[in-house]
């Protein structure tokens, strides 16, 4: 049964609409596997097999009964703490809500089930989500399982492992700092971060931002895709919801890619430090697009402001999300710091951000003129160790915050583009490290289309975590 585990979900669509597996044996499999992995890595921290194991059964009995199935008819999901879901317990990794059960879907868990996908429970992030290292003080940390003593990553950190330990073959994420690309990085899975306004967010307090995006996390690109075909697409509810179905990114993948011209960058044009290691496999991500017959340039866009415009316009949504609660001492105290950061902004600050935010656009929309896609590290460390909360040195240079080693990430953030982390490689000592594919403005399409050429070439993404190793000492 563990192989129906690491099926794909395109292969386990097939299956299902053809008869040869029932929803109930497809869960059945699933929640077997987590029985046997989960206890060593955390990554699904309230599961709902009863739940999970009823649904199956009336998706059986609808297929038995002649009725239209779904897209995702019967595949099997994990949903991020972070993302409300009814009648599931979601946590956001804070012990101030710790028995929350909510009484709605977000939008994103919404459409899932109405493509058929059966909710497993929900996977481990960190404290609301800040960081990208996956420990609360609810359910404790989330291990890496190719190296146990490992972060996972995060903020979509208990999503990813669970992917990579066949626990489920989709998933949900979401991104403002690298929170879907990071964790596909250091578990050797996919995570995407499409368009603002691609997949809309409901409910939030801030409908108009487009730094934090809702995304797909699968083990293939193809399996992102079909994630993505069913959580795109317009909502009345949210102002900035791109008017394109998504219906369009269930097509095939295929492309030949001769002729496509591709910039590459080791360490976004001098702007960030990146360790050796990750440096080697980004090098190696280039020189394979050469030999499927692109057009491969060293280059990358001027990415100054970016660090103003993602500081500032983070600092603002903590302060309109934290500030009620920076008062209780309840919070812990990198969303305290970022909270107060938000507090001291003024008019000026925002609005100078803001003018900031738009030369940064036009210069990257510029360099997307001379280049069809671009090449950068996704983080520019492999995973650190479990009892760090962040790297405090990269190359040799300090980290002064637990941002700081985020910045390869979330430059590509402040710019609006899509991006995907695709598998693309390991560290001598066996730790994955993936590529960032960046495309221009909203061609969300063609960067999946990159990232399964690069896929398909390289087949990094089919090695999978073995044993995992004796655990180092770490925070629990």
């Amino acid at each position: 049964m563990t192989d129906v585990c690491f099926l794909t979900a395109l292969e386990l669509r097939a299956a299902l609409g053809a008869g040869e597996l029932s929803a109930r044996e497809v869960v059945r499999a699933h929640l077997d596997r987590i029985d046997q992995v989960n206890p060593e890595v955390n990554a699904i921290v309230t599961l709902v097999a009863d739940r999970a194991l009823a649904e199956a059964e009336a998706a059986d009995e609808r297929a038995a009964a002649g009725a239209e199935l779904p897209p995702l008819h019967g595949i099997p999901a994990a949903h991020k703490d972070l993302h409300d879901t009814a009648g599931i317990r979601t946590t956001y990794g804070s012990p101030r809500y710790a028995d929350h059960v909510p009484d709605r879907d977000a939008l994103i868990i919404e459409r899932m089930r109405a493509a058929g996908v059966i909710s497993l429970g929900k996977t481990n992030v960190p404290e609301f989500g800040a960081g990208s290292h996956t420990f609360n003080p609810v359910f404790g940390v989330t291990r890496n399982p190719y190296h146990s003593g490992k972060s996972a990553g995060g903020s979509s950190g208990g999503a990813a492992v669970a992917l990579a330990c066949g626990m489920c073959p989709v998933a949900d994420g979401s991104d403002t700092g690298g929170s879907l690309r990071n964790p596909a990085s250091f578990n050797n899975v996919v995570g995407f971060r499409p368009s603002p306004g691609r997949v809309p967010d409901w409910p939030t307090a801030l409908g108009w931002s487009t730094l934090g995006v809702s995304g797909p996390m699968a083990r293939t690109v193809a399996d992102a895709a079909l994630l993505l075909s069913v959580i795109a697409g317009p909502d009345p509810r949210s102002p900035i919801a791109l008017e394109e179905p998504g219906s369009g990114f269930a097509r095939p993948l295929d492309i030949d890619p001769r002729g496509l011209r591709v910039a590459w960058s080791p360490d976004l044009g001098g702007a960030v430090p990146v360790e050796g290691e990750v440096v080697a496999v980004v090098e190696q991500a280039a020189r394979v697009f050469s030999d499927l017959g692109c057009e491969v340039e060293r280059a990358c866009p001027d990415f100054t402001g970016a660090e103003e415009v993602f500081r500032t316009l983070r600092a603002w949504q903590f302060e309109v999300a934290f500030s009620p609660l920076l008062d209780t001492g309840r919070l812990k105290e990198s969303i305290r710091w970022n909270t107060r950061a938000g507090r001291a902004l003024t008019g000026p600050d925002l609005g100078r951000a803001e003018v900031r935010h738009t030369e940064l656009f036009h210069r990257v929309r510029e360099f997307f003129t001379r280049y069809d896609f671009l090449l950068l590290p996704v983080s520019q460390v492999p995973p650190f160790d479990l009892d760090l909360e962040y790297p405090t040195e990269v190359a040799g240079v300090p980290m002064e915050t637990y941002l700081d080693w985020m910045r390869s990430a979330y430059f590509v953030s402040a710019t609006g583009c899509p991006a995907l982390s695709v598998p693309a490689g390991f560290t001598p000592g066996g730790l994955p490290v993936g590529v960032q594919i960046v495309g221009p403005h909203r061609a969300d399409f063609a960067v999946l289309q990159a990232g399964h050429v690069f896929e398909q070439a390289t087949g990094f993404g089919r090695r999978r975590p073995g044993a995992l190793p004796v655990a180092e000492p770490g925070r629990e």
